[in-house]
C-alpha cells in the first residue's frame, strides 16, 4: 500500500502537469510533460524516502501512463 507522502507526490505530479502553459501536442508531448515534472520531483524530494523508493515510485507512475496514453502496447508482444 501507498504511503501518505506517495500518494501526495502522485496529486503533485498530476497537479503540476495540468498547470504547465500550453496544450500538448499528442500523447507523447504530455507524456514528456509528465516525465520532465517526475524528475523534477526526485530531483528535489529523493531525500525525504527510503532510498530508492520515489525513483521506483515515479517509474511506475509513468510506465502506467505510457500505457494509459497507448505509447506501449499491453501485453508486451515481445514477452507473449
Amino acid at each position: 500500500m501507498k504511503t501518505p507522502a506517495l500518494r501526495e507526490v502522485s496529486t503533485r505530479l498530476e497537479e503540476a502537469v495540468a498547470l504547465l502553459p500550453g496544450e500538448p501536442a499528442g500523447p507523447a508531448d504530455l507524456y514528456d510533460r509528465y516525465e520532465e515534472v517526475a524528475i523534477a520531483i526526485l530531483d528535489s524530494e529523493h531525500g525525504d524516502f527510503i532510498p530508492g523508493e520515489l525513483q521506483e515510485y515515479l517509474e511506475t507512475l509513468l510506465y502506467a501512463k505510457q500505457l494509459e496514453l497507448g505509447l506501449i502496447p499491453f501485453p508486451d508482444p515481445a514477452e507473449a
